[in-house]
């Protein structure tokens, strides 16, 4: 892949709904990001991944898909992703980021980028909530461990600070689909 004279590319997918507690735990990384002015970001926010964001992964030589999750490591988890089918139905919900890293490869018929997911512990998700104390403490942490990887984004650096792998997030198919029967 190209890389673009400050560095890799690199894009990166914030989302949450700010109005479930601690899904909002995605959507504070965009205005962070959006100040400290880096010009080799592409900031994607939304309320959900959907498969149409693959076509932001074109022409990215990174990406890193920050999220909040319930049952995460505290106060984060930071793992690489992998391309994996989709599983569920076709309807108006979102997938995961692998989901959108496998719409990428079938559309595109290549391989996506580098894609690493930084999943912050949530622990309240009731509608009409702010932010847990705890998801507030997490959150700070978590910027403190994202500023470094958004200043000097590399695929070596990245992968030297995995805090575990990516079945800890994202559960193989065959367990997704014992735990939804």
């Amino acid at each position: 892949m190209l890389r673009s004279i400050l560095g890799p590319r690199l894009v990166v997918f914030a989302w949450g709904n700010e109005s479930r507690g601690d899904d909002a735990l995605g959507p504070p990384a965009g205005p962070g990001i959006a100040l400290a002015g880096w010009s080799h970001i592409t900031l994607i926010e939304d309320v959900q991944l959907q498969v149409e964001h693959a076509l932001d992964l074109v022409g990215q030589d990174l990406a890193l898909f920050y999220d909040a999750g319930m049952g995460t490591p505290a106060p984060f988890a930071f793992v690489q992703a992998v391309p994996r089918r989709f599983l569920g139905p076709s309807t108006s919900l979102g997938i995961g980021p692998e989901g959108v890293l496998e719409a990428y490869r079938q559309v595109m018929h290549d391989e996506p980028p580098p894609a690493f997911v930084l999943c912050l512990r949530g622990e309240s998700f009731a509608l009409e909530e702010g932010l847990s104390a705890a998801a507030r403490a997490h959150l700070a942490q978590a910027w403190g461990f994202l500023i470094p990887l958004l200043s000097w984004p590399g695929i070596d650096r990245w992968q030297a600070a995995l805090t575990g792998p990516a079945e800890d997030l994202f559960p193989a198919s065959d367990d997704r689909r014992s735990a939804a029967e």
